[in-house]
């Protein structure tokens, strides 16, 4: 068990991701899924209220659908009352829940609406962290932290979280969190893998600096790190489609940690995550888990110890930006 960022809650050394619980996996594998978790040991569990509409709809208004995987998880919680708590459950707000013009966004008004809706859904009476979902520059930090504030007062919501924030967006943050003496920031979820390192520039920085713990999400980058080129074919067209895509461009690193993988003997899905799990300021790599083997990929990554001459042949196969100014400045 890790600790989340600076705060004394502590959490299992991967998140399970549900985005896929409703449009990907049924609801009852869903609940296979979460029931493997919790008997494994794994007590965060990270989900969305914007989760359950198919990505594929080009409809701008899908929020019918939008909600379901909150619902799936609240079903759940349901049928084993003692689960809720054993678990600390992340939910964030940010995307468009309806048609209208408060329906989006960090607004005090669709913040407490949002976090309304989520605690019904989830059919509990708080979130343990409620993440803002993306960045709202119309919104000041002295709104969300009134609103943010007056949730924690009233029961509603343990901690605040982040996700896809900025570093100077999080020092912001931070800034005013402290202004009003308030614990502020306890975790950014962003995206965060061996392909995907952009975040070591100055969010990892950041986040060490201030005490927030990191979530990585797509810790596989969309099945590219998952053994992409030993699937057969049909396997391989079943990824994603920004996966396939990016297979020609990246093939030849692919091959080479391929190869390292079989050397080493673990699968690359097991490798790619527990090799975020060995980053700094990194608490929990989100598993975004469709069946229970991608579940199980992600428990035997948080028991796998990477050697530092794996450690090194991944820097030199996908190597990372670099920490700022140093990485383009003298």
């Amino acid at each position: 068990m890790r600790t989340l960022g600076r705060s004394g809650v502590r959490v299992s050394p991967i998140a399970l991701g549900t985005m896929n619980f409703g449009p990907v996996t049924p609801e009852d594998e869903a609940h296979t899924i979460l029931d493997a978790a919790t008997d494994a040991g794994v007590n965060l569990i990270d989900t969305a209220d914007v989760y359950g509409a198919d990505a594929n709809r080009t409809i701008a208004d899908d929020s019918a659908e939008k909600g379901l995987t909150e619902r799936i998880i609240g079903n759940w919680l349901a049928k084993h009352p003692g689960r809720r708590d054993q678990i600390v459950l992340v939910s964030k707000a940010y995307g468009r829940m309806g048609p209208g013009v408060n329906d989006l966004h960090l607004s005090s008004v669709h913040l407490r609406r949002a976090c309304d809706a989520s605690l019904r859904r989830l059919r509990t009476d708080h979130l343990d962290v409620f993440m803002l979902h993306h960045v709202d520059r119309s919104t000041s930090w002295d709104e969300i932290w009134e609103t943010l504030s007056d949730l924690r007062q009233a029961g509603k919501i343990r901690y605040a979280g982040t996700s896809n924030f900025a570093a100077w967006q999080l020092v912001q943050g931070q800034e005013a969190a402290a202004r009003r003496d308030l614990l502020g920031i306890v975790v950014e979820e962003s995206i965060y893998n061996l392909m995907e390192r952009a975040v070591e520039l100055e969010v990892l920085p950041a986040c060490t600096s201030y005490g927030i713990g990191v979530m990585p999400y797509s810790p596989l980058n969309s099945g590219l790190l998952a053994g992409i080129l030993s699937k057969s074919d049909k396997a391989a067209r079943s990824e994603s489609s920004r996966a396939t895509s990016n297979l020609i461009t990246h093939r030849e690193k692919l091959e080479r940690y391929e190869k390292l993988c079989r050397d080493f003997g673990h699968s690359p899905a097991v490798v790619a995550q527990a090799w975020l799990c060995h980053q700094p300021a990194v608490v929990a790599p989100v598993v975004g888990a469709r069946t229970v083997q991608h579940l199980q990929d992600g428990i035997a990554a948080a028991e796998l110890t990477l050697p530092r001459d794996v450690l090194a042949a991944l820097d030199e196969i996908f190597p990372g930006p670099g920490t700022a100014p140093e990485a383009y400045a003298w």
